[in-house]
């Protein structure tokens, strides 16, 4: 695993680093990845305006903020993810408002196409799906746990839908954009904390 993951920590970027690149990519009109198509292209202008909007106003609670703050592992969340994906606008500022409450907590990014054996090492169902967070220690080098591509209540809503319906429909698309909207994030961060719990008992008790 080292050979996968250390080239691609090598060449990840930094949270800001990634919103620069796609404000960059909507004043050209472009989009990540080889494919240029105008659909994704439109799908990138939606996801900045998405991720702008949650930069400025994604909220944790005191009572969180203090149990993250109390975090003593030194880990890192490397996110694969590309500009045009609907589930990784929403969640990616949420992460980065949970890895700003604590200097052990490096948050990296690197897209998905650009890193294929890493992403064929973290499948969801078989699938390529992002975003998909890889948590590391930082000490061991180890994988201690990954998040992704939807948070926990969302999955739900997902597998009850396609176990019902087969497929996603483009109307309940609409209610899954609904549900991110109306939960501000919420999910994103108890389940978050859950993972840091898990490595660091000590910080939900």
């Amino acid at each position: 695993m080292d050979s996968i993951l250390k080239p691609a920590l090598e060449k990840s970027i930094t949270y800001a680093a990634y919103r620069e690149m796609v404000s960059q990519l909507v004043a050209k009109s472009a989009t990540t990845g080889k494919d240029q198509t105008e659909a994704l292209v439109n799908y990138t202008k939606l996801n900045d305006r998405r991720m702008k909007r949650w930069d400025k106003t994604v909220k944790v609670s005191e009572t969180i903020k203090e149990k993250i703050s109390e975090f003593q592992n030194k880990i890192t969340l490397l996110v694969l993810t590309e500009s045009w994906c609907g589930d990784a606008a929403h969640i990616m500022p949420v992460i980065n408002k949970v890895a700003d409450l604590n200097d052990n907590i490096d948050y990296k990014v690197v897209l998905r196409d650009e890193n294929p054996e890493l992403m064929d090492a973290f499948l969801t169902n078989g699938g390529r799906s992002i975003p998909k967070l890889i948590m590391i220690d930082n000490t061991s080098g180890d994988v201690v746990n990954t998040f992704g591509p939807r948070p926990s209540e969302a999955t739900h809503l997902v597998n009850v839908f396609k176990a019902a319906h087969g497929k996603l429909t483009p109307e309940f698309k609409e209610d899954l954009q609904q549900w991110y909207n109306k939960n501000k994030g919420q999910n994103i961060i108890e389940d978050l904390l859950g993972m840091l719990c898990e490595l660091e008992a000590s910080v939900c008790q």
